[in-house]
């Protein structure tokens, strides 16, 4: 199946995204509420993902679409799924490490996807056949391409806030592994998953994440040769806790969580 097309509109997707937030970014009337999940939500947040909606609604009407502001919308073997603004409290805060994610499921995995970063200037996008790409702050481009790294003494691993660590149980786990690897970072959100991909980062692993948190990284990732699963065993569209690596680690990697 070619998937050109899909990534050509995913491509036209973020450009308009970028911008709407990158307008909104650091704005003094920014406004700001709290969603029920006590997560922020700005108002770029919502005038992105309606105005991502309203394109495929116009261009790709027969698909369904997630969006993570304005819920669900039809029943399709295609799936949009889209996080306007992954990284939103960053956003609120003024911190440039934000990104649009939009991706393509089809029969319930996501195989085209564009990450967007338009503050640090940044784009990866993945599919198949196509490979894994990044455009770089000079706006050239590259293929990317994970790590070669096959001992866990040798590996970078990044990881979100220790807090969800605790709450979720893990947390000695995660003091163990990381004793036995060579450094750890929190560099949280997209990014950490982008690094995996480019082969700067080893191993990625966070908790209390969505289908709109995830969709979008699994192509970008696997492309560029990695592997994306739940923490513990297979991915799915109810998975909150993953783990992401360059494939070499992966097994050695949840046997700590398993």
């Amino acid at each position: 199946m070619n998937y050109q097309a899909d990534l050509n509109l995913a491509l036209e997707l973020a450009d308009i995204a970028d911008a709407i937030s990158l307008q909104r970014f650091r704005a003094l009337d920014l406004h700001v509420e709290d969603k029920p999940d006590r997560s922020p939500v700005t108002d770029a947040d919502r005038s992105v993902e309606q105005a991502l909606k309203k394109v495929l609604a116009e261009k790709a009407p027969a698909d369904a679409l997630i969006g993570e502001e304005y819920g669900n919308s039809g029943s399709a073997s295609r799936t949009w799924i889209i996080d306007p603004i992954d990284g939103t409290a960053n956003y609120l805060r003024g911190v440039p490490i934000w990104a649009t994610l939009i991706a393509l499921a089809i029969d319930g995995k996501p195989v085209v996807s564009v990450v967007s970063a338009p503050a640090m200037g940044r784009r990866w996008w993945a599919a198949p056949e196509v490979g894994a790409f990044t455009r770089d702050i000079d706006g050239s481009t590259r293929e990317i391409k994970v790590s070669a790294i096959s001992e866990l003494d040798n590996a970078s691993l990044s990881y979100n806030n220790l807090q969800l660590w605790d709450q979720a149980g893990l947390l000695p786990e995660l003091t163990d592994l990381s004793r036995k690897i060579w450094r750890t970072r929190a560099y949280g959100d997209f990014w950490s998953y982008m690094l995996l991909a480019e082969g700067s980062v080893d191993i990625v692993a966070e908790h209390d994440l969505k289908i709109y948190d995830i969709a979008a990284l699994v192509p970008i990732v696997e492309q560029a040769g990695g592997k994306f699963t739940a923490l513990n065993g297979p991915l799915s569209a109810e998975t909150s806790s993953v783990v992401a690596t360059n494939s070499k680690l992966h097994d050695s990697v949840q046997k700590y969580f398993s």
